[in-house]
């Protein structure tokens, strides 16, 4: 099998999952980057093709498929421009910072027969993998709760642009929000929003957040969202209807800080190349950022009715 041939768009703070994911990989094969800060060049092996731009990466890079890793208000037109050229897309979550282009993206997508694949990392974490696994069938989820708890200037480092709404898309809603609601999705399948209580700061920055939903088996479902937290807590919480209770810690055996991120962006790979490897299927490729997207906008709306009556 040939490796897929791969360009990374934006080597900020997460492409170094995404570097060390691509060296252990006997799918896939970084063949060119892209950022216009070209310090962040100077680690790469000789092989890789060194671009700023990412017009000119898609131009003249020999690569079947590209991961979009620029800040967010980026991610529409750079993800446009590379299914428009016929490459299939891995993009970091949210797809876009408006549903509008999430949808034509989507449309986009669909159009050119390329894959577009959102990458929501925590759905390849093997403590959230387990607990989907021990789930009793047959026995209805009560509730489920998740938390996503942490520092956002320890996380952010040199890409200050997280604390920037605008850039952003707001804040933890935006941001860590997709995360928290495609577990919920993981693990239930369909949910929407009842209620939301966002927690803004003095620059419109949402620092916390508390997110209601059901399902329409009528699980009651939270997301707890903090940027605040003194160091980091990313948990899952099950009641089950009998009683019993399960739950799974992200984290857990993986004391260095963001130490999870590097098998889990292993699983993102793996599951993008063999996307690609399958051919677009009529629509975006599981996992579903349009949904997400979708669900991040109806809690913003939430918000703002419930601050308009408060």
């Amino acid at each position: 099998m040939t490796p897929l041939r791969i360009g990374i768009i934006g080597l900020g703070v997460i492409s170094r999952f995404y570097l060390a994911a691509l060296d252990r990989s006997p799918e896939a094969d970084l063949v060119a980057v892209c950022d216009p800060d070209t310090s962040t060049h100077r680690d790469l092996p000789s092989h890789v093709a060194r671009h700023t731009g990412h017009r000119e990466l898609l131009a003249t890079a020999d690569v079947d498929a590209v991961v979009v890793n620029v800040p967010n208000d980026l991610h529409f037109p750079v993800c446009r421009d590379a299914l428009a050229a016929g490459r299939s897309v891995c993009v970091e979550k949210p797809l876009a910072n408006s549903v509008e282009d999430a949808r034509q993206l989507v449309a986009l997508a669909r159009g050119t027969g390329a894959v577009l694949f959102t990458s929501f990392h925590r759905r390849y974490n093997a403590e959230v993998l387990a607990l989907r696994d021990r789930l009793p069938r047959g026995v209805p989820v009560a509730s489920l709760t998740v938390r996503y708890e942490e520092m956002i200037e320890e996380h952010a480092g040199r890409d200050r642009w997280y604390l920037d709404p605008a850039r952003c898309g707001g804040g933890c809603l935006a941001d860590n929000g997709p995360n928290a609601l495609d577990v919920a999705r993981l693990l239930l399948g369909d949910v929407r929003v009842t209620g939301a209580d966002l927690r803004l700061d003095a620059h419109g920055v949402d620092r916390s957040a508390q997110i209601l939903l059901d399902t329409p088996a009528g699980t009651a479902v939270r997301i707890v969202l903090d940027w605040s937290y003194p160091g980091e807590r990313k948990t899952v919480e099950v009641q089950l209807a009998d009683g019993r209770t399960d739950g799974a810690d992200m984290l857990a055996g993986h004391p260095e800080f963001k130490g999870s991120l590097w098998h889990e962006y292993e699983g993102v790979l793996r599951e993008f190349a063999r996307s690609v490897r399958a051919g677009a299927t009529g629509g975006p490729t599981a996992p579903d950022g349009l949904a997400t997207a979708e669900l991040v906008a109806d809690a913003y709306a939430h918000g703002a009715r419930q601050e308009a009556r408060s």
